[in-house]
């Protein structure tokens, strides 16, 4: 088998038909795709059974909610691939995507890791209330180092790694945007998926461990987001309750509120820490970095009136001498600056255009398979 897609599933009905169908409907055969029911309650296991005499469908069902790690973890027991693709239940592949991984995999003497681009999709009613859908032209801006196609170097992959510990993501942490070789699983350490959002330390750790990545700059996937996502909790700040519904844990001693993304960064970067000490010698998380964003973020709170005047004081009042010696530097950092920035470029716009830069409002398209059409007919895949 060439190629496995993993599908957990957590009361996805609604949007689970479209991203089994994009998988299904390829032209391509050499693939299987693996989902893994989490005791679902909605429509999920009629969706489910509805594809179930496709002999590449291969069905599993938790009885008992689990959390989104273990889920993942029991769609990845089951696969048989030599690939592994993940998606969640309300993303998308895009026509033509494995014809076209396995000519980079050839390519490219059969790598271990292929990272692409994405667009986003993002559905009515998803960030804010708004009943029409959004976009955007490329899920990830990665960098200008990014321009072209070609093999990452273990030297560049670290570099990645480390700017992750100064809360600088300059890859997209969606494991839907890559493509991973079933041999690069036993090389990280305690298992590929770990809590608390198992895509984000699953990635690092293969970049410090796998041994060959490539970039191609295509957009081959849309990523999803819908009012289960947990995209749609973080963008409309109820993060706390996303975490929940995925039943995970961001605690830390020096744990400050605001982005809970950001927290579940912090945590799983010291996993990796405690993972591979040798690979990360001398490497620290950077607190005052991590300080400085939750300050924007509690800014965007304040802006979206999440928290009231005397919460953001609150707030305040939570750091440290230390944190408040160190936000001085905040002048010296550029990204601070552009997100600051986009604020104020925000004003008068939509709740979902003020949090998510760089989303245009879409009319007319109701689910995420019209919108591969909308991309199709107005000649925009790559």
């Amino acid at each position: 088998m060439k190629f496995s897609v993993l599908l957990p599933t957590r009361n996805g009905g609604p949007f689970l038909a479209n991203c089994i169908r994009s998988v299904l409907n390829q032209d391509y055969s050499d693939l299987e795709i693996v989902i893994s029911d989490n005791a679902n309650t909605d429509s999920t296991p009629a969706v489910i059974a509805s594809f179930a005499a496709d002999p590449r469908v291969k069905i599993l069902r938790l009885e008992q909610t689990m959390p989104v790690t273990d889920n993942w973890n029991n769609a990845l027991a089951a696969a048989s691939g030599d690939y592994l693709l993940m998606l969640g239940d309300d993303d998308l592949v895009l026509p033509g995507y494995f014809s076209r991984m396995e000519r980079v995999l050839e390519n490219y003497g059969q790598p271990e890791c292929v990272l692409y681009n994405a667009y986003t999709y993002v559905a009515p009613d998803s960030v804010g209330a708004h009943s029409h859908s959004y976009y955007r032209e490329r899920h990830f801006g990665l960098g200008p180092d990014f321009a072209g196609e070609g093999a990452l170097s273990p030297e560049r992959r670290r570099a990645i790694v480390l700017d992750m510990f100064r809360f600088r993501a300059r890859i997209p942490l969606n494991i839907q945007m890559m493509l991973v070789a079933r041999r690069a699983v036993p090389g990280v350490r305690g298992g590929l998926f770990q809590p608390p959002f198992p895509d984000h330390c699953a990635i690092n750790s293969l970049l410090l461990t796998a041994a060959a990545w490539v970039y191609v700059p295509k957009r081959l996937v849309v990523v999803g987001v819908s009012p289960k996502s947990f995209a749609h909790y973080a963008y409309s700040h109820l993060a706390a309750s996303g975490l929940s519904y995925l039943g995970i844990e961001a605690d830390f001693p020096g744990r400050l509120p605001g982005n809970e993304m950001l927290n579940g960064m912090h945590v799983w970067l010291e996993l990796l820490l405690t993972r591979y000490p040798d690979l990360l010698a001398g490497v620290h998380i950077d607190r005052a970095a991590y300080v400085r964003r939750q300050v924007y973020a509690w800014i965007m709170q304040r802006r979206a009136r999440a928290i009231s005047w005397s919460e953001f004081v609150a707030n305040l009042r939570q750091l440290s001498f230390s944190d408040w010696a160190d936000l001085p530097a905040t002048i010296l950092d550029d990204e601070f600056w552009r997100r600051v920035l986009h604020i104020l470029r925000s004003i008068g716009k939509s709740q979902a255009e003020a949090v998510w830069r760089g989303l245009v409002p879409l009319e007319g398209v109701a689910d995420i398979a019209q919108f591969a059409r909308w991309l199709r007919d107005n000649g925009k895949l790559d």
